[in-house]
């Protein structure tokens, strides 16, 4: 089909950057100093304060705007099903941090009470998220095993293992909570650009094949204790396998019939979302279920199904941190605080693109931090966001944090009033339910095909990160991620693809020569494009890329032609004056040769009283390279940056071709580099400003201009030399 095109013509005069700055003033722009910037950041008036107080406490924005007739019934309906999911799964994920199912109420309570003033996205769940809560549980048993010594700490004193183990956990959300919140306080929220969609992707994938691992030994009533380190995903596989002829058949019966009905529930909930006024909440009724069939038939007596037991009634007061804790933790509680955040702030900037208001990712950082902080001091463990449990509260009517106040007033009821009515839950529901939970992640795995067939790079970002996470533990496959990620990024900065220009007829456009079929190249002119910024690492690449794109080697041009020039001037001493009778044409400048050194400097003609012409037929004896290029013109309109080494390399690759009577013309430069190179003296008597163009077409117009009366000159041919 055949689109309707507009012609625009422009008349305006070929220029160089030169030449522009003389007809068109530029501002001078003033720099600021760190002087400057410290005095704006500290200067304060009501204004500022103002938005200060908003920027800090966000809650007040969108208060002042809520609008209770029409969103409150719709966020006291997503905070009760938010709230009955969050109870679910704080209970089943209290599992994978290696603690007892009351203290998953416990991270489904506190946070959020902090969250409600300091967050910025008004959707988003807060409460336990598997994959935090296993990174936790990694931690929990290496310092209190199930079976064997516990670590060497003296705050474990008079206490029993499952306290020792709400220590461990609190202290080291704690310590999570102090590191986020010190990175928001010093506006590093950035950070999370480093960790991209892919490698979280391979990561939160290789954290679900630990999570449905680690369930196991509940699903199939088996007795494995906990194991931490490279290949602990091995180790446990192999002790189940050992054990598995002791299943325990209640437990595995119960736990496929409650992951059939509660899968099939889903699906139903996803493909009638639109029907639906909220989703059939199935993980509570199966959860009720289970609980009522356990009790009546006492599934602990006559099958010894293990059942969640003892629930904490009420709260208990605040203990303080272990800093013996932080010491063994600290190096596991850094990635924790940053896949927490990272996973929370994806999941909020999608919502918040979706209903079209700004989320801060620093104050994101300080709201976490302030709630895991908060949340530990009551015996709560790791605190971030759950897709699944986000999406019930969005989709239900959720419309502020309102819901997420209601849904943490529901886990406070449960903890208070109805927990003992969870008592005689068998655990193997919820490893069912925490199983049939991670759908969504392990799905992840049909990305591979499509990331090879599209960047095979981030392919490898994501098979690294995940074969990384799932071999060497969460900890080590995020480090391992990060750097195959960051190797990708230098890849693909240090050997970019370079591209030869060529211009389509009629137009001022240039592309890839190989991309169209109808290209014009003038004779004797390349244009050649990097597409990346030039740094110590690519300027070699570069260089070469170029060498590679013009056809000849300036240097060893240069050489040949120095070596040429010093035998003429040999017989030239000798009286041989059979050579300047005819004579050469187009003669170079070039300095005296005496040493190998000096074949690299200009050639020095002016003692020689004849022209000549490189390019001519010239004696046998004078083994010289042809140059057919007159004009090379190097397309900087990708480079965002140069840095002092890549400075060194393009000024020597510009001498080489300026001494083998190639004009070079770099065009669209930026001008922050073009005020660096000023300002480290990239100039002199060889390279000027005059070879700057604003573009590609201005300097092609020029090279044209130039060499339009260029005519091969006539060389002796008959001369001994």
């Amino acid at each position: 089909m055949a689109t309707s095109r507009k012609q625009y013509v422009v008349s305006r005069p070929v220029y160089s950057e030169d030449s522009l700055a003389e007809d068109h003033e530029k501002i001078h722009r003033k720099h600021k100093a760190l002087t400057d910037h410290v005095k704006e950041y500290l200067t304060c008036d009501a204004n500022r304060a103002k938005n200060a107080v908003l920027s800090v406490l966000p809650v007040i924005g969108w208060m002042r705007i809520y609008r209770v007739r029409e969103w409150l019934l719709g966020d006291v309906v997503s905070g009760i099903s938010t709230g009955l999911v969050a109870i679910m799964q704080g209970l089943a994920f209290s599992l994978l941090a290696s603690l007892p199912p009351s203290y998953g109420l416990y991270t489904a309570f506190f946070p959020m009470l902090t969250y409600f003033f300091l967050g910025t996205s008004r959707h988003i769940s807060v409460g336990s998220f598997p994959v935090l809560s296993l990174m936790v549980g990694a931690v929990v048993t290496r310092l209190v095993p199930e079976d064997g010594p516990h670590a060497n700490i003296t705050d474990f004193e008079g206490l029993t293992q499952d306290q020792r183990r709400v220590l461990v956990a609190s202290s080291m959300t704690f310590l999570m909570g102090i590191f986020q919140l010190a990175m928001g306080v010093l506006q590093v929220g950035f950070i999370v650009v480093y960790l991209s969609d892919t490698l979280v992707s391979g990561f939160t994938t290789a954290a679900a094949v630990h999570i449905l691992v680690s369930q196991l030994k509940f699903v199939l009533g088996l007795s494995v204790p906990g194991i931490n380190g490279p290949l602990s995903l091995i180790f446990t596989l192999e002790k189940i396998f050992v054990q598995i002829t002791s299943t325990n058949i209640c437990d595995l019966t119960m736990s496929i019939l409650i992951m059939v009905v509660v899968f099939i529930v889903k699906e139903f909930n996803d493909r009638y979302r639109a029907k639906l006024p909220v989703p059939i909440p199935i993980e509570v009724i199966m959860t009720i279920i289970a609980c009522g069939v356990s009790y009546g038939f006492n599934f602990e007596e006559r099958f010894k199904v293990e059942v969640v037991g003892k629930m904490v009634s009420g709260y208990e007061s605040p203990i303080p941190p272990s800093v013996e804790v932080f010491q063994e933790s600290a190096v596991e509680a850094f990635p924790v605080a940053i896949v927490g955040f990272a996973v929370a702030f994806s999941v909020a900037k999608v919502y918040a693109i979706k209903h079209d208001y700004r989320i801060d990712g620093n104050q994101e950082l300080v709201a976490f931090g302030v709630s895991n902080i908060f949340g530990a001091t009551f015996r709560s463990f790791a605190a971030s966001t759950a897709l699944s449990r986000t999406a019930v509260q969005e989709s239900s009517g959720g419309k502020t944090q309102v819901a997420g106040l209601i849904s943490a007033m529901m886990a406070m009821i449960v903890t208070v009033a109805l927990g003992f009515l969870l008592e005689p839950l068998p655990r193997s529901v919820l490893g069912a339910l925490v199983i049939v939970n991670l759908k969504g992640m392990l799905m992840q795995f049909r990305e591979i095909p499509y990331l090879w067939r599209r960047d095979k790079p981030e392919c490898v970002v994501w098979m690294g990160t995940c074969l990384g996470a799932i071999l060497l533990g969460l900890d080590l496959g995020l480090a391992v991620g990060l750097g195959i990620e960051l190797l990708t990024v230098v890849f693909r900065a240090q050997f970019p693809r370079c591209s030869v220009l060529a211009n389509i007829p009629g137009t001022d456009l240039y592309k890839d020569q190989k991309d169209f079929l109808q290209i014009f190249e003038p004779k004797g002119v390349k244009i050649f494009r990097i597409p990346s910024p030039l740094f110590f690492a690519n300027i070699e690449f570069f260089r070469n890329k170029l060498v590679e794109a013009v056809g000849f080697n300036p240097l060893r041009v240069l050489r040949k032609r120095n070596k040429a020039l010093r035998k003429i001037k040999k017989l030239l001493r000798t009286g041989d004056h059979d050579v300047t009778e005819k004579g050469l044409e187009n003669l170079f400048r070039t300095a005296t040769l005496t040493n190998t050194e000096e074949l690299d400097l200009p050639s020095d003609l002016k003692d020689l009283p004849f022209q000549m012409n490189w390019n001519a037929e010239l004696p046998p004896e004078l083994s010289v390279p042809r140059v057919n290029l007159h004009s090379l013109i190097l397309d900087f309109a990708a480079v965002s940056f140069l840095d002092i080494s890549a400075m060194k390399g393009l000024k020597m690759a510009l001498k080489e071709f300026i001494r083998v009577d190639v004009d070079v013309y770099i065009v669209s430069c930026d001008a922050l580099i073009l005020e660096k190179l000023h300002s480290c003296t990239f100039f002199d008597d060889e390279i000027q400003t005059s070879i700057f163009f604003p573009t590609v077409h201005d300097a092609m117009l020029h090279v044209l201009e130039k060499h339009k009366d260029n005519r091969t000159g006539n060389v002796v041919k008959d001369t001994k030399l």
